[in-house]
């Protein structure tokens, strides 16, 4: 991959949410909270680059009427109401701060470009390459990269170890897919001394 100018570059940081990565979060991901060290970092690094932080987040109606239908059935009356817009569950877990100059954009869905604005906002900013780090690699993760790759930005960047899964398995396994799409896939060590 080739090496991105810095205002055409965005991180994107997905579903860092207490929900997702706490050890006691409703829908919580195992390898979530390990990378959050990680995660960090790449915060700081991309706002020292002057990458556009992009904070991606699942914000949930609390009745889930805007869940998927495979959902739905966790929000069902007396049960815990995953990332619901306002709850505990739905914020950033400690650490992790959206500044003013930041973007956040809320999904519903996997994907952080699927329903939401964020193509037009990218597009609108000059952004063509993408630097991404969260949760959870076989779902948001790589949906949003897939869909990355299909809307032509030039460069696709996942840090391996600002990402998890349930498993370290299926986390390869998706690693090792999306780098036969062309994705590259450094660890945050190998990314931080590259200029992409």
């Amino acid at each position: 991959m080739m090496a991105a100018d810095n205002n055409k570059t965005a991180l994107l940081v997905i579903d860092m949410q207490n929900d997702f990565v706490l050890s006691d979060g409703s829908m919580r991901v195992d390898g979530g909270l390990a990378i959050v060290p990680n995660v960090i970092k790449a915060v700081d690094v991309a706002r020292h680059r002057g990458y556009l932080v992009t904070w991606v987040v699942r914000e949930h109606d609390p009745s889930g009427r805007d869940v998927e239908l495979f959902r739905r059935h966790l929000y069902g009356n007396g049960k815990p109401k995953p990332t619901s817009k306002g709850s505990k569950g739905a914020e950033l877990v400690d650490g992790l701060v959206i500044k003013e100059e930041d973007y956040k954009v809320v999904k519903t869905r996997f994907s952080a470009f699927f329903a939401t604005p964020l193509h037009s906002v990218l597009q609108g900013a000059g952004i063509d390459s993408l630097v991404i780090v969260g949760v959870q690699t076989p779902n948001c993760i790589r949906q949003t990269v897939f869909d990355a790759v299909e809307l032509d930005y030039k460069s696709v960047t996942v840090i391996v170890d600002a990402t998890a899964a349930a498993t370290p398995d299926v986390h390869a396994a998706n690693v090792y897919d999306m780098k036969n799409i062309g994705v590259a896939a450094p660890t945050l060590e190998e990314w931080c001394k590259s200029r992409s």
